[in-house]
C-alpha cells in the first residue's frame, strides 16, 4: 500500500471513530431520530442530483432503507442518548459477529474455529462491560445498541444481494428513502423537534454537517476509492481502529469515565472482532 493511501485509510478511521463523539454532542441539542433524519435528508440533497436512478434495484434499496436507515439508526442514536460514546462505539462492533453468524445461516459461508473463538470473545467483552454499574443500571440502552448491531448485520446481507451497485448511488437513494421514515418515527416517538431546531447551535448543526459531509461523503468516498485499489482483506483490519478511536475520543473529549471493567470489556470485544475480520490464512501461506 502506498504511504498516501495508508494515510487516507487512517483518516477515514479517524472520521468514523470521532463520529460517536460528534453524534453525542449533536443529540444534546436535537432529538436523536430527528437528528439522523436531517442527516439523511442532507445526504440525499447533496448526492441525488449526481447519481443515476437504479430502477431495477429500487425495491431492494427501499427494503434496505427500512432496516439500515429507519431501524438501525433509530435504535443506535436513541441508545447513544443514554450511553457513553465510548461504550456505544464498542457495543456496535457486535455487528461483525452478528454478520458472520447471519452469513453462515443465510449464505452458507463457513465460520471456522478461529471465527467462532472471535465471536465468543466479542460477546464476552460486552458481558464484561454490562457488569459496569453505569451500564448495568440501564441495560435497555445497551440492548438497543446490540439490536442496532443485529439490524446492521441484516442490512449487510441485503447489500450483498444488491450486487455491484455504486456506493454513492446506494447512499443517495437509501438516504432519500430513509429520511421520510425517520421523520415519521421522530413524529411518533419524540417531541419538541421544531423548538430544538430553532435553538440548535454549533453542536446540533455541526453534527448534521459532520455526519453528512464528513462521515458519508468524504469518509465513504475515500473508502470506496481504497476498495477500488486494494483487496478487501487488506483494508478491513483498519476498521478495528474505529472503536479504539471512539473510546479514546469519548474519554478525552467528553471526559467519560474509563473503568477497568469497561477497558477490559472493550479490549476483549475488539480482540474478538479482530479475530473475525483479519484473514489469518494469509499469514500461514508460504
Amino acid at each position: 500500500m502506498k504511504p498516501v493511501d495508508y494515510g487516507l485509510c487512517l483518516l477515514v478511521m479517524l472520521i468514523w471513530g470521532l463520529n460517536f463523539v460528534i453524534a453525542k454532542l449533536g443529540i444534546q441539542e436535537l432529538p436523536p431520530i430527528f437528528l439522523i433524519g436531517l442527516r439523511f435528508a442532507l445526504v440525499a440533497a447533496l448526492l441525488i442530483p449526481f447519481v443515476a436512478v437504479p430502477r431495477p434495484l429500487l425495491g431492494k434499496i427501499l427494503l434496505l432503507s427500512l432496516t439500515l436507515g429507519g431501524l438501525h439508526f433509530s435504535l443506535m442514536f436513541t441508545a447513544l442518548q443514554r450511553l457513553d460514546a465510548s461504550t456505544a462505539s464498542v457495543a456496535i462492533q457486535l455487528q461483525v459477529p452478528f454478520a458472520a453468524l447471519l452469513s453462515r445461516l443465510v449464505l452458507g459461508e463457513r465460520l471456522g474455529p478461529a471465527r467462532l473463538v472471535g465471536m465468543a470473545l466479542a460477546f464476552s467483552g460486552i458481558v464484561i462491560m454490562a457488569g459496569e454499574p453505569r451500564i448495568g443500571g440501564d441495560l435497555t440502552a445497551l440492548g438497543m445498541a446490540l439490536a442496532a448491531a443485529l439490524v446492521w448485520a441484516v442490512a449487510n446481507i441485503q447489500v450483498k444481494f444488491l450486487g455491484k451497485l455504486d456506493g454513492f448511488t446506494l447512499n443517495a437513494w437509501m438516504s432519500l428513502l430513509a429520511a421520510p421514515q425517520l421523520m415519521f418515527s421522530s413524529w411518533l416517538f419524540e417531541s419538541g423537534q421544531w423548538q430544538a431546531l430553532q435553538q440548535a447551535g454549533i453542536r446540533g448543526w455541526g453534527a448534521i454537517l459532520y455526519m453528512a459531509l464528513g462521515v458519508t461523503i468524504v469518509g465513504y468516498g475515500l473508502w470506496y476509492r481504497m476498495l477500488a485499489r486494494y483487496p478487501v482483506s487488506q483494508l478491513v483490519p483498519f476498521t478495528l481502529l474505529v472503536p479504539v478511536i471512539g473510546v479514546f475520543t469519548g474519554v478525552t473529549l467528553l471526559d467519560e469515565p474509563l473503568s477497568a471493567r469497561i477497558a477490559l470489556g472493550s479490549a476483549v470485544t475488539v480482540l474478538g472482532v479482530g479475530i473475525i475480520v483479519i484473514p489469518w490464512r494469509r499469514w500461514h501461506s508460504p
